[in-house]
C-alpha cells in the first residue's frame, strides 16, 4: 500500500513521505510557540524542495488540518460562539466579536505587507534562512526573559482574568502582537499568548484565545493562498500529497495541542525558549558551513 501511495504522489511531483513529514511538522509546530513557518521552511530546505509558489501554497494549505483539529478540541467554544451570533449566548457573542477585533490588524497589515515579507524574509528569496534563525533566537531570549519576570512575581502564573473578562481594546492589542509573527520564525502562537498575558489574561485563557484566534488567521491565509496558487499547487503535486499532509497535520495538531495545554498549566514557556535558542544556534552553524 505504501509503495502504491508513494508512486501516486511521485507522479505529482511530491512523494508520500515528503507530504507526511511536512504535515507532521505543520501540525506539531503550528500551535507551539516555536514557529511552524520556520520549521516548514527548514524542512523544505532539508528535503531539497525548491522555494516556489506551489511549494509555499502547499505548506500553507495543509494548515487546514491544524484548523480542523482546534475546531474539534474546542467545539464547545465554537458552538458557544455560533449560539452567540444567533443571539442565544451573550458570552459567545462577546468572544466572537473579540476574536474578529483581534484578527483585523493582521488581516490589514498582511494584505499591505505580504509581497515585501515574501520577497525579503522567506528562505530562498533574499537572505536565505537567516531571518528565521534570528527570529528563533530573539524569540527564545524573549521567552526566557518573560518567564523570569513572571517567576519574580509570586503567584503571577495564576493571576489574571478568563476569556469572559477580555475587552475589545485588549483583543485589539493581542491582534497587533500577532502581527509580529509576520516575520517568519517568530511564532504566531507565541506572540498572541504573550499578548494575552500582558493584557491581563491568565495563562490558560491566553492559550485558548491564541488557539481560537489562530483558526481565523490560518483560515484566511489558507483561503488566500488556495485562491491565488491553488491551481499551481495541484498541477505540481496533485491531490494525494495534499490529503496526506492535511491528515498528518490534523492528527499531530490534536496531540500537540492536548500536550501543550497540560504542560503549560504545570510548567511554563521556558522549555520553548531553550529549544528556540538551541535550534537557532545549530542552524546558524549549518548555514555558515554551507549545509543549509
Amino acid at each position: 500500500m505504501i509503495s502504491l501511495a508513494a508512486a501516486a504522489a511521485d507522479s505529482a511531483g511530491m512523494n508520500g513521505w515528503q507530504a507526511l513529514l511536512l504535515g507532521l511538522v505543520e501540525g506539531v509546530t503550528e500551535y507551539l510557540p516555536v514557529s511552524s513557518t520556520g520549521h516548514l521552511l527548514l524542512t523544505q530546505r532539508a528535503l531539497g524542495m525548491g522555494q516556489t509558489d506551489a511549494a509555499d501554497a502547499f505548506a500553507i494549505c495543509i494548515q487546514a488540518g491544524a484548523i480542523v483539529a482546534v475546531l474539534g478540541l474546542y467545539r464547545q467554544r465554537t458552538l458557544q460562539m455560533l449560539d452567540g451570533l444567533r443571539g442565544k449566548n451573550e458570552a459567545g457573542r462577546k468572544l466572537a466579536i473579540n476574536l474578529v477585533a483581534s484578527f483585523i490588524p493582521a488581516a490589514v497589515l498582511g494584505l499591505i505587507l505580504s509581497k515585501l515579507i515574501k520577497k525579503y524574509l522567506f528562505a530562498g528569496k533574499e537572505w536565505g534562512l537567516w531571518p528565521v534563525v534570528g527570529a528563533w533566537f530573539v524569540g527564545g531570549i524573549a521567552i526566557l526573559a518573560v518567564s523570569a519576570y513572571r517567576k519574580r512575581r509570586q503567584g503571577a502564573e495564576v493571576v489574571g482574568g478568563d476569556l469572559e473578562t477580555l475587552t475589545i481594546p485588549q483583543a485589539v492589542i493581542i491582534g497587533f502582537c500577532q502581527c509580529l509573527a509576520m516575520w517568519p520564525g517568530t511564532s504566531r502562537s507565541l506572540v498572541s499568548i504573550v499578548g494575552g498575558v500582558l493584557v491581563g489574561l491568565r495563562m490558560s485563557a491566553a492559550v485558548e484565545f491564541s488557539f481560537l484566534l489562530g483558526v481565523l488567521s490560518l483560515s484566511a491565509a489558507t483561503a488566500k493562498d488556495a485562491v491565488e496558487h491553488g491551481q499551481a499547487m495541484l498541477s505540481a503535486f496533485g491531490w494525494f500529497p495534499l490529503l496526506v499532509g492535511f491528515g498528518a497535520a490534523w492528527a499531530s495538531a490534536v496531540l500537540a495541542v492536548r500536550w501543550m495545554v497540560g504542560y503549560l498549566n504545570r510548567r511554563g514557556l521556558e522549555i520553548f525558549g531553550y529549544y528556540r535558542i538551541g535550534l537557532a544556534l545549530v542552524c546558524a552553524v549549518l548555514i555558515v558551513r554551507g549545509v543549509l
